[in-house]
């Protein structure tokens, strides 16, 4: 029951606080990785170099021809949801943001930050370890021991900064399009935001994985936890949703392709490896 609670909380809390409305807003994953969306937007090399490859095949690495980009069967209620997501940033996730940002500077919520993915370093290893990434396995090894001696606990990202050693992000709903499951219908869940069957079931297997649900039994400190965690991750990345919307014409829909693209795009590296490994 405890860890039951743990996950539900984890669900509620890191959508609420760190990608409203939007999962990916700041990347916001259990692996605490952050990915800004204005970049990925506002890069149009990036759309076309990488996933005009990518709409050649399908989730299991074949050839497709004129299959729709994404399935979206509940956009009436994921609209809705959307709408709910959408004020509920405006009324309480960014006032709660832009307070956090005003106490406390910005090296010290950097450094919340790096201890916040250094503790989730397990499902990095994890979901490497499952995609048969041992070179990558090794480097989330490594920058954890580092970061965790050099770094002083994680605060620091010396194995970046003086190794050179990049994040090896995973999670396992890449690991699910790895192996060749396909992404299912797209849902805008309240509060956490833009989704997929496969990213959602992935989702709640990494909240599973994560050390706070085994080491800590408290739910209060569990939810100071998250709620400290997804908030620090939206003030390193203010106005990201807002940019997308004053660009957008839709902005429901500007959403849902950023999202799926950029899924696509983590499991495409792999996806696309295997297919040109297969034709050597």
């Amino acid at each position: 029951m405890k860890y039951f609670i743990h996950i539900l909380l984890f669900f509620t809390l890191t959508g609420c606080a760190g990608n409203i409305p939007g999962d990916d807003l700041a990347s916001v994953d259990p692996t605490g990785e952050s990915v800004n969306i204005k970049e990925v937007s506002d890069t149009d090399s990036f759309l076309d170099d990488d996933f005009d490859d990518l709409d050649d095949f399908d989730d299991f690495g074949g050839e497709v021809a004129d299959l729709p980009s994404y399935s979206d069967p509940l956009e009436p209620m994921n609209r809705l949801f959307f709408s709910f997501n959408d004020k509920l940033y405006y009324w309480l996730l960014k006032p709660v943001s832009n307070t956090y940002s005003a106490i406390l500077p910005f090296d010290i919520r950097l450094s919340i930050g790096n201890f916040v993915n250094n503790i989730a370093a397990p499902i990095r290893l994890l979901n490497n370890l499952l995609q048969w990434k041992l070179e990558e396995s090794g480097i989330v090894i490594s920058r954890f021991v580092i970061n965790s001696t050099l770094g002083v606990y994680g605060f620091g990202d010396p194995a970046f900064r003086e190794f050179g050693l990049e994040p090896k992000p995973e999670d396992f709903g890449q690991t699910l399009g790895v192996w060749g499951v396909g992404e299912g219908i797209y849902f805008c869940w309240p509060i956490l935001g833009p989704s997929n069957v496969r990213d959602t079931i992935g989702f709640a297997a990494d909240a599973y994985s994560h050390p706070m649900v085994y080491y800590v039994d408290e739910l209060a400190v569990s939810a100071g936890y998250y709620v400290a965690s997804r908030v620090n991750l939206l003030s390193l990345n203010p106005d990201v949703y807002e940019d997308l919307k004053k660009y957008s014409l839709d902005p429901y829909v500007s959403m849902r392709q950023v999202y799926l693209d950029y899924r696509r795009g983590k499991i495409a590296d792999k996806v696309m490896l295997q297919k040109t490994d297969n034709q050597l």
